[in-house]
């Protein structure tokens, strides 16, 4: 039979328009030819020596250096570590000068600098209602049960009766910054739940604030007038709006104050808020974007004062078009080494491919559901998801009517500059990826506060095995024209991206499924008991078989399906999620294509098996749940069939517990679907 082998690459949404900003933060006046490219030095540069100085990170400045070697003028911009800093030139692209300064041979990566764009049961009295008079009627719909035709609400109040949060944890917000003066948020100094945070906005135009890089957080607008976006103005363009209090509104569902007797309820109660402000007006670029991101997780960035309260939960409502370049992947895998959670929300742009930072391998990215429990028009899609959470959306749209479902939060009643503290509510409405990101990213935290220990793999894993299926019923495009299937994203003959509204989420175009918050925690305490997975073996047809579901243990036992047999072989799984448990998925491949079966333990597995493998029939999405790493398909097959029986407690067993191999148990061929040769590695590309 043929072995499978699924190879995955692990704002209101808006084209990316490198719109043009000063050289360096002192500088006022736009200079529209700007290119601008973050490069990273090699270890072994000969440069190395003047930006790492014993005793302290040193901001490198090599504008000079490659000008020279390039034959051009350049300028430094800011620093992102002690390697890598934006530099800057006029006269070329910054497409242009990336592959230009990516050609020297002590430089490890150089990538543009691109622009991202925002994507947009306690006391608590809009918790249930709503604002009086302004609604929405159904309050913080996103946080309760699921119930009646809200299908997609993540769950809350189980989660909250395991555990409020712990102060301890911090949640970082890369965002706008916030408003400080809001009674649901409010400094932790004033008894309110916002740590000081650092303002990463390089240039002073952008920051709105009359400097670059400071301790102050505050967000002082962000709005665009239309003189601003034209060709001659300091953002050309740039789409006109107004402030969007983007950071105050993803914080209030982050950790508002919560049982209160005040506003709204934040997944949160108990954990604290980090404001990082790297989005400005029009944005933010990747540099300052990427120096937020370290400098929230504790790693240093020259010129920036120590983080002394670094982040466990990295929340990044934010995104724009193209690939994960290295400049992402970089800070990525530095900040996950050390334990912390990056959560990204997957981009507003109608059903295309999801946007970046999203899309990076290492991070949780997560889609925006309606209350039906459908994809929301708005929400990006495609194997790259990981989960999906609300999003919000309205079901009137007519002029002047309430939107029904919108995300309640905290707010500023400003057009540009702050005015006073607001809540959103049904005709000030808050809709968008940026704000099912929060609510992934809360729960985190909450799970963190009772198990500091887990990894950001742990978490990812627990969030996805304790998700609700998607609905295949309830969607309504509301003129009488059926809701499809999602697909993953489509292009036209010209390779223009083709929209996808409402549609019928698959595990293949929004994640594992949808958030549920109290299953999550539940599963991090639960003491589940073990269940036995039998294997089988039909002789005749050289076929095997794996199971722990009872009435196919007792139908298989009693002949009803054929001529199988125990070959005696079992290992101990859970038949729910619990603690580090991943939910196994198991397909049939057809006659024509080996008469087996194939089981895997990675979501993303699954998933892309549905797409790049549609003649495999997907029997089910949770046969049984392995404890330890049985995460692939080959580990599944090899390892996990001979783990021993699992410990009743909501741990991981030891390394040494949790193989428990027998001797040749690695070069066992009667494995769920292999027949003949051992599995070669899903590396290997004859794996087929």
């Amino acid at each position: 039979m043929h072995k499978i082998h699924v190879s995955l690459a692990v704002l209101f949404a808006a084209l990316l328009i490198s719109a043009p900003l000063p050289i360096l933060a002192q500088a006022d006046a736009p200079i529209a030819s700007t290119a601008r490219v973050i490069v990273k030095l090699k270890a072994d540069s000969p440069l190395m020596p003047r930006a790492a100085i014993a005793g302290g990170v040193q901001r490198p400045r090599h504008a000079k250096t490659f000008g020279d070697r390039l034959g051009m003028t350049m300028a430094d911009g800011e620093a992102l570590s002690e390697r890598s800093q934006v530099l800057l030139a006029n006269g070329v692209t910054s497409a242009e000068l990336a592959q230009r300064l990516a050609r020297e041979s002590d430089v490890e990566y150089a990538v543009p600098d691109e622009r991202r764009h925002i994507q947009t049961a306690p006391n608590d009295p809009l918790y249930a209602n709503g604002v009086s008079g302004s609604g929405p009627a159904v309050g913080q719909w996103y946080l309760r049960a699921p119930s009646g035709a809200v299908a997609s609400s993540i769950n809350i109040e189980p989660a909250w009766s395991i555990t409020l949060g712990n102060p301890d944890v911090v949640i970082a917000d890369l965002d706008t910054g916030v408003r400080f003066d809001h009674p649901d948020l409010l400094a932790v100094a004033a008894g309110g739940k916002l740590l000081p945070g650092y303002d990463m906005i390089s240039n002073a135009l952008q920051a709105n604030d009359g400097d670059g890089r400071d301790a102050d957080t505050s967000d002082p607008g962000d709005w665009v007038t239309a003189a601003e976006a034209r060709p001659s103005g300091s953002f050309p363009g740039c789409t006109p709006e107004n402030s969007s209090w983007h950071g105050t509104l993803v914080s209030g569902i982050l950790g508002a104050l919560t049982n209160n007797g005040v506003g709204m309820a934040g997944v949160g109660p108990n954990v604290r808020v980090l404001p990082v402000r790297v989005l400005g007006k029009c944005g933010g670029f990747d540099s300052d974007i990427i120096a937020g991101m370290r400098w929230a997780a504790g790693l240093a960035v020259p010129d920036a004062p120590p983080n002394l309260t670094p982040a466990r939960v990295i929340n990044m409502s934010l995104g724009g078009p193209g690939a994960c370049h290295s400049a992402y992947t970089d800070a990525i895998g530095e900040i996950t080494a050390l334990g912390d959670v990056i959560v990204v929300s997957a981009g507003n742009d109608a059903g295309h491919a999801v946007s970046s930072p999203a899309n990076c391998s290492g991070v949780i990215a997560v889609a925006g559901l309606r209350h039906a429990g459908t994809k929301v028009g708005f929400s990006n899609l495609g194997l790259d998801v990981a989960i999906s959470a609300p999003g919000g959306n309205c079901v009137n749209i007519t002029a002047g009517s309430p939107c029904l479902y919108p995300i309640l939060t905290t707010s500023d009643s400003g057009i540009t500059t702050p005015v006073g503290p607001i809540y959103t509510d049904s005709f000030k409405f808050s809709l968008g990826t940026s704000f099912a990101a929060p609510l992934v990213s809360g729960t985190a935290a909450l799970m963190l506060s009772v198990r500091p220990a887990l990894t950001p793999q742990q978490v990812r894993q627990i969030l996805q095995a304790t998700t609700r299926g998607f609905p295949t019923t309830g969607g309504d495009n509301g003129d009488g024209t059926p809701v499809p299937a999602c697909n993953v994203p489509q292009y036209n003959a010209l390779g223009t991206p083709v929209d996808q509204l409402q549609c019928y989420c698959t595990t293949y175009t929004c994640g594992a499924g949808m958030l549920d918050a109290g299953a999550a925690l539940s599963a991090v305490v639960n003491n589940a008991p073990a269940v036995p997975v039998i294997e089988y073996y039909w002789a005749a047809r050289d076929h095997y078989f794996m199971t722990a579901i009872p009435a196919e243990i007792a139908a298989l036992d009693a002949g009803t399906f054929g001529g199988w047999v125990r070959t005696g072989l079992s290992f101990n799984a859970y038949a729910q999620p619990s603690g580090f448990a991943s939910r196994v998925c198991r397909f049939y491949i057809p006659p024509a294509y080996g008469d087996s079966h194939a089981y895997s333990a990675s979501p993303e597995e699954c998933a892309a098996t549905q797409v790049k493998f549609s003649v495999l029939e997907e029997e089910s999405t949770s046969v049984f749940y392995p404890g330890g790493h049985c995460a692939g398909l080959q580990a599944l097959q090899q390892s996990c069939r001979h783990q021993p029986p699992l410990h009743d407690e909501p741990h991981d067993p030891q390394p040494d517990d949790r193989q428990g191999l027998h001797p040749g148990g690695l070069r066992s061929q009667r494995c769920g679907d292999v027949r003949g040769p051992v599995a070669r590695s899903p590396e290997d590309p004859s794996w087929v």
